[in-house]
């Protein structure tokens, strides 16, 4: 009974900024997982004096951004996230930032 608690604790008690924003996360995972590992073999190129691949992650990860499904879905998330915060850091509701918290880590270790 714990376990099925634990896996959908974003499924109750979040406004639908929230919603919506959980929902634009989940979409948008494939690309950010690429940007993630772009990144990371940016850095590792870049401290291994790899220039040409070092150029190759620029010239990627600015498809990436140029791709206008992904612009609209960056461009809404970062309206609800605005939406959603107070202002000082936190969010209108605590429990919005429960759930994106939690969406947001699910997110990145899915990606490795």
């Amino acid at each position: 009974m714990l376990v099925v608690f634990l896996a959908a604790p974003a499924a109750h008690g979040v406004t639908a900024a929230a919603q919506e924003f959980i929902a634009l996360l989940r979409e948008h995972q494939p690309v950010y997982c690429e940007k993630l590992r772009l990144r990371r073999a940016m850095a590792l190129a870049k401290a291994e004096g790899r220039e040409a691949d070092y150029r190759a992650g620029e010239q990627r990860f600015a498809e990436l951004d140029r791709d206008p499904a992904t612009a609209k879905r960056e461009q809404r998330l970062a309206e609800l996230e605005r939406r959603i915060a107070d202002g000082r850091g936190g969010t209108r509701d605590p429990q919005d930032l429960d759930a994106i918290s939690f969406e947001r880590r699910k997110a990145f270790y899915s990606c490795d």
